[in-house]
């Protein structure tokens, strides 16, 4: 399974960002989905998970900013990012569990200024 993520950036405090993962390979049966990030200095950290049956997870630290989907027919999964704050600088990565197996993409950055 090969995971491309895009959409990060720099972002002024307060604006948005949407980032996509998009998984590829063969017989693919992705059960979750989801984002993570790792600031400098700082622990990988769950962002958001969604289920294949739409359960949804979000880090506490989201506060209802930030929105997870994800279109199975493209196995894609988004981030939508609002409302951003400098705390949210962070090397983003996406994370599906296929068969079992757990896959990581290479990361998108994404920095906010204040």
């Amino acid at each position: 399974v090969q995971l491309q993520a895009s959409g990060g950036g720099l972002v002024q405090a307060g604006g948005s960002l949407r980032l996509s993962c998009v998984a590829s390979g063969s017989s693919l049966s992705i059960s979750h989905m989801g984002w993570y990030r790792q600031a400098p200095g700082k622990q990988r950290e769950r962002v958001a998970m969604v289920s294949s049956n739409g359960y949804i997870d979000y880090g506490d630290f989201v506060k209802g900013r930030f929105t997870i989907s994800r279109d199975d027919g493209e196995n894609t999964v988004y981030l939508q990012m609002d409302s951003l704050i400098p705390e949210d600088t962070a090397v983003y990565y996406c994370n599906v569990l296929n068969r079992l197996r757990s896959y990581w993409g290479q990361g998108t950055l994404v920095t906010v200024s204040s």
